[in-house]
Parts: structure tokens; C-alpha cells; sequence
């Protein structure tokens, strides 16, 4: 989805954000060096998945959101994988290398859809630390709720932060969100991300792209349609013991205030760094470091 690229001034604070000022662009479509492609067979058809690390180690999944997927997150995994974690994702049903996956004839995409298969994906292994990018951070929250069983720690990265119209805090546009369908929606999301109104680098935006591709249009219209009337979860992820991170850029979609209610409400710590929608593009390193921190903690707790 939408990030904002900007310089940032001053002394790195640590490596992490030396790395991530460093970073420069990149094939989007080159996997992680060591990385393994598959398939898995979920409730609503086949996945694209990749894989990287010792399978026997502890397990991480990061679960891309509209229009979004799996390479999102190219840069984080061989960090994770290094902090000693067997690091899955894959891309949500309808989205790029799993468009083909759906509901059946006539039904169309809701939360039950993506709850059940991310369930699936889980309890195909080991029960991993979950992160759930946008509007996939609603998702695995409500995987948690239904199936505490399977996971460790959750991280919301850029996740909506209100209930209901998830749309309605967004700077600027929130208010009037209340007017458009899941039609307009995809088609004004789809127009920004083509027209480059983030100023992303030329090889991202080819790859963002070509992504608009494979990826169901149906799927990006049910999935503003659920986003527009998210349930309301706070309290039962608030009473969930497991370790909990927000994680956004400063120029996120959603005022930074947002965020911050959401993060006390469900008891999880606040991390801003200073980018846009995507820290996991623009800030892989720092978002790793608290991440494994994050795990840390909750391998403590267990």
C-alpha cells in the first residue's frame, strides 16, 4: 500500500537505522538469497509462500496486506532468519501469486475467508509470531482471538486502528471515506499506487505494478468493503497474554494519536519510525530489531 520516502537527518541511533539509511533500490522480484518458493493448499485455494531459515527453529509469519504481498517483506527475513527463526509469508488469497484463491461461486471475499486460511497456515506447523501487515493486522487479530493456540506474539504493522469504518481517522480523506464503495475504493487505491503519488523508486513501482497484474480486482474491492466494517476485537486481544507490537511510520496513513490509543488499549508497545504505510520496505532493519525483541519477551514469558 501507500509509503512516504523521505531523507531523515542526524546520527543513526543504533545499526538498524543506519542499515535501513542505507538502503537503495532494488529488484522486488529477486527473492532473499537462501530462500525457498512453495505452495500451500489452504481453504481457499493455493498460496504462494516463501520460506527462509531452519524449519526447526522458532517460527515467524508475516502476512502482507491489500495488494500487497510476500516480497514486502524480502528485506526483513534474512534479519529474522539471522536472529536464529524459521521466517514464512505468503500472499493472502486474491493478491498477486495467489490470485487464483477465492471464495467459492457466487460468495465473495470476508474475514472468515482469510481467518481460515492464515488458521490453516498455522496449524500446518509449528505455532509461530504472527505479524499482520494493514488490513492483515485485523486478520490475525482475529486469529487470535479464535485460536490462541497458535500464537506466540503479534505485531500490527500499520494496522487500522479504529473499529467499524477503519477508513474514517485516515489524514484528510477520513471523513468523507463514508461515501465511496468497495468499488471506488480499489479503483482510488489502485490509481494512487499506479500513479506513483508516494514517490516510491522506479523499481518498486515496477514491481508494484506488475503485481496489479495478477492480483483480483473482486478481492480489493471485498477487502475495502471489510475494512469499512472491521469488528470490533480490542478487548479480547487486550486480554490475550501473548506479547503485542504496533509498529508505524511517523507519516503513516493514520494520525500517529491513532495508533497510540489503539496500542494502549490492547496493551502492546508503540514503535514510530520516521517513514510511511510500509515500514517493513523502508525500515526492515529497525522493524526486524524490535520484532526480535518482541520474541525475546516473549520467549521469557513462557
Amino acid at each position: 500500500m501507500f509509503d512516504h520516502y523521505q531523507e531523515v537527518s542526524g546520527e543513526p541511533a543504533d545499526e538498524a537505522e543506519r542499515l535501513d539509511r542505507a538502503l537503495t533500490d532494488r529488484d522486488w522480484t529477486v527473492p532473499a538469497p537462501g530462500s525457498v518458493a512453495s505452495r500451500f493448499r489452504a481453504p481457499s485455494g493455493d498460496l504462494a509462500v516463501v520460506s527462509l531459515g531452519d524449519p526447526a527453529h522458532p517460527r515467524v509469519v508475516l502476512v502482507p496486506g491489500v495488494s500487497g504481498s510476500k516480497e514486502d517483506f524480502v528485506l526483513m527475513l534474512p534479519v529474522l532468519a539471522a536472529g536464529g527463526y524459521f521466517v514464512q509469508s505468503f500472499d493472502m488469497a486474491g493478491q498477486y501469486q495467489s490470485g487464483s484463491a477465492g471464495p467459492a461461486k457466487g460468495k465473495r471475499y470476508d474475514y472468515d475467508l482469510f481467518v481460515n486460511d492464515l488458521i490453516a497456515f498455522l496449524d500446518d506447523g509449528a505455532p509461530a509470531h504472527v505479524l499482520g501487515y494493514s488490513f492483515a493486522g485485523t486478520v490475525a487479530m482475529l486469529t487470535l482471538v479464535r485460536r490462541p493456540d497458535l500464537v506466540r506474539s503479534l505485531t500490527l504493522l500499520a494496522t487500522p486502528p479504529e473499529p467499524g469504518n477503519g477508513f474514517r481517522g485516515v489524514r484528510g480523506l477520513g471523513p468523507y471515506t463514508f461515501l465511496t464503495g468497495g468499488r471506488i475504493g480499489a479503483a482510488l487505491m489502485t490509481w494512487g499506487i499506479r500513479s506513483n503519488q508516494n514517490h516510491v523508486p522506479p523499481l518498486r513501482l515496477d514491481f508494484v505494478r506488475m503485481r496489479f497484474d495478477f492480483t483480483s480486482r473482486r478481492s480489493m474491492e471485498d477487502i475495502i468493503r471489510l475494512m469499512k466494517r472491521a469488528p470490533d476485537v480490542r478487548d479480547a486481544v487486550a486480554a490475550s497474554p501473548v506479547p503485542k507490537l504496533v509498529a508505524v511510520g511517523s507519516h503513516d496513513l493514520w494520525p500517529t494519536e491513532l495508533h497510540r490509543q489503539f496500542a494502549d488499549r490492547i496493551g502492546a508497545r508503540l514503535v514510530v519510525y520516521p517513514t510511511g504505510h510500509s515500514p517493513c520496505e523502508t525500515a526492515p532493519n529497525q522493524l526486524s530489531r524490535d520484532m526480535l525483541a518482541l520474541f525475546a519477551s516473549a520467549n521469557l514469558a513462557n
